[in-house]
């Protein structure tokens, strides 16, 4: 790895910065002051930056994380907050979501920077399941889970939504169970039906359910068991 990348990735800043505070002469390799960004560097190698350590992670970072609302699942969003912010340097700048939740939706994110784990969880072809807590505006009927089963055509599609599992709650709350990921599709679906989804709460992606100790804006590393379900 290039020394300015690595300086970049543990410290938040851009690659440019990065040459710079390395032309300032506060970074060492190996304990050598190092000033040219383009020096390679591996795991075996100590970097220093003003005299503190920099750590190299190990490849297979996984993760759960309470979402809280109000926060968008990308690294760079210019009007919310971003996940990753919970997550210190350089965990936040390696990890990715697998599987992004709306900004006002709430629960479970698993996050990674594994690329062919996440892509087992988020690839149409595997139907990962993810199962949502929804609160609605209006009294579920008696048909929505029938028609849930079915699959309901959404508005602009051509082709019906995958079967999905409806569990009534009480008059206004449901377990939704769904296996694609299409765009906004819970609030869709509910739409669709004539009524309007008021919040979203994801529980369970999987096998993985959300831990019931964290709170919103806190994580856990996944168990091994729980990486071995995808």
């Amino acid at each position: 790895m290039r020394l300015d990348k690595f300086i970049a990735e543990n410290t938040g800043l851009t690659r440019s910065q990065a040459g710079k505070i390395l032309k300032s002469g506060v970074v060492t390799v190996n304990g050598e002051v190092e000033k040219n960004g383009a020096c390679k560097i591996s795991p075996e190698d100590q970097i220093c930056y003003e005299g503190e350590p920099l750590a190299w992670l190990d490849e297979g970072q996984y993760f759960m994380l309470y979402k809280p609302q109000g926060y968008v699942c990308s690294h760079d969003d210019g009007d919310y907050p971003t996940v990753f912010q919970f997550f210190d340097y350089p965990l936040m700048s390696k990890l990715h979501c697998a599987g992004r939740l709306d900004v006002d939706t709430t629960g479970l994110v698993l996050l990674t920077d594994d690329g062919q784990w996440s892509h087992r969880i988020t690839s149409p072809k595997h139907h990962c399941e993810k199962t949502y807590l929804v609160t609605l505006a209006d009294p579920v009927e008696d048909f929505y889970a029938e028609k849930f089963a079915e699959g309901i055509l959404l508005r602009g599609e051509r082709e019906p939504t995958l079967p999905a599992t409806l569990e009534i709650l009480d008059d206004y709350n449901v377990n939704l169970t769904i296996s694609e990921g299409r765009y906004h599709q819970v609030k869709r679906m509910f739409a669709a039906l004539g009524n309007k989804v008021v919040a979203l709460h994801r529980w369970r992606i999987g096998d993985v359910v959300l831990d019931e100790s964290l709170g919103e804006g806190e994580f856990r590393p996944l168990t091994e068991d729980e990486v071995k379900n995808f």
